[in-house]
């Protein structure tokens, strides 16, 4: 037992460094000498995921599952499995099954962060409601707590949480920089100096500090004390990464190289149902500002940011182990059967109305798939102004996402990247591909736009897509607080503010021929 313990324990680390094939290897060996170890069959889920082989998870996890049924973490990583392999009914019924079980705090952490990654944000906090019943004295509940508080609109209660757990610790920069997003403040309500104090007594990360005096000094209208905390938090953050914005750009070529006008007129998908919509762009870019008006019409309901897209085309496309591979295969896809796969998995989210909306921005990247393998999908490409979509973006302190954002050499040409792929989209598929929707235009003159937006998505007129901040839906994304608010023009023009800090960026763009003024 020990030996083949040992094999796990190297097999794991194989991974850990990147040697997926290594790890393969050793984690056979182990399962061949020892098959009802379910810590083994759960590496070989992990294995099987990094290559893509959602299949192959699923099995080895399922494998786990039924050795070791009462251990939770065990089953929910059978439920993440079954997601990816597109069964994301079955996946919540087992979850179901799990809360009925949960007995400790970590078992409730563990289901609310499977809800948060299924969207069901309602059971994610009643999950972490329970986790912090259970461990009151547990912080990390408390903060997962507060995050979901946020999502579901009761930022009072998150705030007040917030305000508890930076009592205990001053230092929790993640704390000071969620409080921070949760509303504007005002130069006699901020912030600003219980904030300025936690950040000289040198917090272990002090990105997400600067980033929230960064917010505060804004809203206060200190600009240039904004700035310099802002390029302060960015550069923390980007030391922390490994990040290469050439390999995003080589993968947008390659989607421009496979998905070109050829291979569009050799695909043959006539289905005919109408929707989803597709609310898509650069992040910051304000397609959480139009999601929240389309979802507000009687007729369509939004699923949020969800990757069930990519999740279809990397199961369309099968195995492999590059991004280069992965473009090349799913070129070679069956269109029909990705479009087939997609609806089916958003069936399972149990929203229904005549349109779906997938608020996911990314989705850019596959327009021509959307095209091709949902004919019946209505698009809506955000635009804004290039400098303005750069700086939010810089500003904001994603987590996991947007890598390209925190230095404005990388920043401008992931920019350049996505306006080449939009170029090319617009080469092969025409005028009518999608419908562009201008965010300067929208929020100046909301009606006008949003009467052109709903008859591009064949939906009657209704007012009360205008009063989109009443809509009490989950906001998982950075503009939570802004969309709870009536529409307004803040953010216009903010980025010359900073137009000498950005002075870098701007110059990059102009020498590649982007208007800036």
């Amino acid at each position: 037992m020990d030996g083949e313990g040992d094999l796990l324990e190297q097999a794991a680390a194989a991974l850990r460094r990147g040697d997926l094939r290594q790890a393969q290897l050793l984690c056979q060996r182990a399962l061949r000498a020892q098959p009802r170890q379910a810590r083994g069959w759960m590496l070989a889920a992990k294995l099987a995921q990094a290559s893509a082989d959602y299949s192959s998870q699923c099995s080895a996890a399922a494998r786990a599952a039924k050795l070791e049924p009462g251990n939770v973490g065990i089953q929910l990583g059978y439920a993440e499995a079954l997601v990816l392999a597109g069964q994301l009914a079955q996946a919540r019924s087992l979850v179901a099954d799990l809360q009925s079980r949960a007995q400790t705090a970590a078992d409730w952490a563990a289901l609310g962060q499977f809800y948060l990654s299924a969207v069901d944000y309602a059971a994610a906090v009643t999950a972490y409601r329970r986790a912090a019943a259970l461990a009151p004295g547990d912080t990390a509940a408390q903060a997962n707590l507060a995050s979901a508080l946020a999502i579901t609109g009761a930022g009072g209660e998150a705030e007040q949480l917030l305000d508890s757990l930076l009592a205990q610790d001053p230092l929790d920069a993640d704390s000071h920089y969620n409080r921070a997003t949760l509303r504007r403040v005002g130069k006699g309500d901020n912030h600003i100096a219980e904030m300025t104090a936690a950040l000289q007594m040198g917090p272990p990360d002090e990105a997400p500090l600067c980033h929230a005096l960064a917010k505060e000094y804004e809203d206060c209208g200190e600009y240039d004390r904004a700035w310099s905390y802002l390029e302060r938090g960015a550069r923390a953050r980007r030391s922390r990464l490994s990040y290469r914005v050439e390999r995003d750009e080589q993968s947008m070529a390659d989607i421009a190289a496979h998905f070109d006008s050829r291979w569009l007129q050799q695909q043959r998908c006539n289905e005919g149902v109408a929707g989803p919509i597709f609310v898509l762009g650069l992040p910051r870019s304000g397609t959480t500002l139009v999601d929240r008006m389309l979802s507000s019409h009687s007729q369509v309901a939004s699923l949020g940011e969800i990757n069930d897209l990519a999740l279809a085309l990397v199961r369309a496309a099968g195995p492999h182990g590059s991004r280069r591979e992965l473009m090349a295969q799913a070129a070679r896809a069956d269109m029909a059967a990705l479009g087939r796969d997609y609806r089916s998995t958003t069936a399972q989210y149990g929203v229904e109305a005549r349109y779906l909306v997938d608020k996911t921005p990314l989705n850019f990247l596959y327009l021509g798939i959307i095209v091709a393998a949902l004919p019946g999908a209505r698009v809506v490409h955000l635009r804004r102004h290039p400098v303005a979509t750069c700086h939010a973006l810089y500003k904001t302190l994603f987590r996991m996402a947007c890598p390209f954002s925190y230095d404005l050499g990388d920043l401008a040409r992931y920019y350049l990247a996505y306006q080449r792929l939009l170029d090319h989209w617009r080469q092969v598929l025409g005028a009518d591909g999608w419908v562009d929707v201008d965010y300067e235009a929208l929020v100046t003159a909301p009606e006008d736009e949003l009467h052109h937006l709903l008859a591009a998505c064949d939906l009657p007129w209704e007012p009360g897509c205008l009063d989109f901040h009443r809509n009490p839906a989950p906001v998982a994304t950075a503009s939570a607080a802004q969309v709870r608010e009536p529409v307004h023009t803040r953010s216009v023009g903010l980025w010359r503010h900073y137009s000498a800090g950005l002075s870098p960026l701007i110059e990059q763009l102009q020498r590649a021929g982007v208007n800036c003024d």
